[in-house]
């Protein structure tokens, strides 16, 4: 892309900004020290160093001044940077010419005071144009570890897309050159209007046209390419978050619409589902039966899908299975009958938030391969817990928010593999959790105050158990 003779001169700017800083900043120290006999040697040095740093100075402001040309910054702060940048020259060249006619002892101190002040707030300014008002007190207000964490979404369907997928994403890896204090290109993205309305080289969104539309052409070139969004020394996008990204705009890019109003493509299925995990709820399954089990019924799982539910293979090397019922809520006692030609594949299974009762778990007893099991937000009660005592494979129960009680839950005593029981908001009393940790000296027994969603992103790190050879 062809740039302007001003532009190309603006940008050595970045360069040569830094040395003003530093060498007027060692002039005025050595102003300072001079003062003293054993530094009056320093007097010569002195003047060159404000001789060199007035020459940065005029040469930086010059270029600054070219460079803000490009209307790619917030004009307010702009403003107030190039004329700090212009008035700590003009001091730059008093300074000098102070040394080359001997002034007063005390004009010179007022002169190197207000230079230091100037390059200190000029300084400040500056940074703040590249890297954010709030880049100086930014370390204050965050914990030691600088990534940013994404607030885990209890319940995607409920998100609103925008608000809560899209803008983080533009938040943490756009809004740095495209936000309030600077624009590259005249594109501003932290302002809806301004995202829609676009840059100087047009818009960059064409809802319901993704392929088209200039924000995922960029990001989708390849990282070498001099229009490659971010830029490659940037933190970059990962293929998940372009592929929501995409998916947003291809549904029309709604800044109000929720998840559940928008067609959810398979593919796009399980990057919505990690969005709902946070690092503290990840759950890991050990390993995966030994034994092979044959594929799984194609239509069964047609059927499964057409439902709603999310099936997918628990990793690339295996028959297993999960399903999920997280993208529907209809799923019923009568319907139960579709997850049967799974029985042997399915080893995790999400029931959380549908209308199944004590009926369905008397013919999930039949899954003798599951590992997780989650019935949390269900009517299912003691009588039907006792339907899972043959399921001896199984490691994780989420009965959060149903009516069990500790008389019930006891009755799992015999799973001896069972490592994470679940129970907020049932009706386990508080005396009654020092009995359950006994009754289950291996398992987790989690009285919480939040929920533990089951996600595809769980079962990424299965491994099968080393066999004799």
């Amino acid at each position: 892309m062809l740039i302007s003779v001003s532009e190309f001169f603006g940008r050595f700017h970045v360069v040569l900004v830094h040395l003003p800083i530093g060498i007027l900043l060692l002039a005025c120290g050595f102003q300072w020290l001079e003062r003293k006999p054993k530094f009056s040697s320093l007097h010569v040095a002195t003047r060159l160093a404000f001789f060199i740093g007035m020459l940065s100075a005029i040469l930086s402001a010059a270029t600054g001044y070219l460079l803000s040309l490009t209307g790619d910054y917030d004009e307010s702060l702009l403003s107030k940077h190039k004329w700090l940048g212009i008035s700590t020259a003009l001091v730059s060249i008093g300074m000098y010419y102070l040394y080359r006619k001997p002034a007063s002892i005390k004009t010179q101190s007022t002169a190197s005071i207000l230079l230091f002040l100037l390059i200190v707030f000029t300084g400040h300014l500056g940074g703040s144009l590249t890297h954010g008002s709030d880049y100086l007190t930014k370390s204050f207000s965050e914990s030691a570890d600088t990534v940013v964490r994404r607030k885990p979404i209890p319940n995607i369907q409920e998100a609103v897309v925008y608000a809560d997928i899209i803008q983080p994403l533009l938040q943490t890896k756009c809004y740095g050159c495209h936000g309030k204090n600077k624009q590259k290109g005249k594109l501003r993205m932290d302002d809806t209007l301004r995202l829609m309305k676009g840059g100087k080289d047009g818009v960059v969104i064409i809802p319901g046209n993704a392929e088209k539309s200039e924000m995922v052409k960029r990001t989708s070139l390849p990282r070498e390419d001099d229009d490659h969004m971010p830029p490659k020394e940037k933190p970059q996008l990962s293929g998940d978050q372009i592929a929501l990204i995409h998916w947003w705009i291809a549904s029309g890019a709604s800044f109000d619409k929720k998840v559940k109003e928008l067609n959810q493509p398979e593919t796009i299925t399980p990057v919505l589902l990690a969005l709902q995990k946070s690092e503290q709820e990840k759950i890991i399954i050990p390993d995966i039966p030994a034994a092979p089990v044959a594929k799984a019924d194609e239509a069964a799982i047609k059927k499964l899908k057409d439902k709603g539910a999310v099936v997918m293979p628990l990793s690339q090397s295996t028959n297993y299975l999960f399903v999920d019922f997280v993208t529907t809520r209809n799923f019923s006692d009568s319907e139960m009958h579709l997850l049967m030609p799974l029985k042997e594949q399915m080893i995790a299974l999400k029931l959380g938030d549908t209308f199944i009762t004590d009926s369905a778990l008397q013919l999930i007893s039949q899954f003798r391969n599951l590992m997780r099991l989650q019935l949390d937000h269900t009517k299912i009660t003691d009588k039907g817990l006792a339907y899972l005592k043959s399921l001896v494979n199984l490691r994780y129960l989420n009965l959060v928010g149903t009516r069990v009680t500790a008389v019930g839950v006891m009755q799992l005593k015999v799973l001896k593999n069972l490592r994470s029981i679940y129970l907020y908001h049932t009706a386990v009393k508080k005396t009654e959790w020092n009995n359950l940790k006994v009754a289950f000296p291996k398992a987790l027994i989690d009285s919480g105050g939040y929920t533990v969603p089951f996600l595809p992103t769980d079962t990424i790190e299965v491994k099968p158990p080393k066999t004799k050879q």
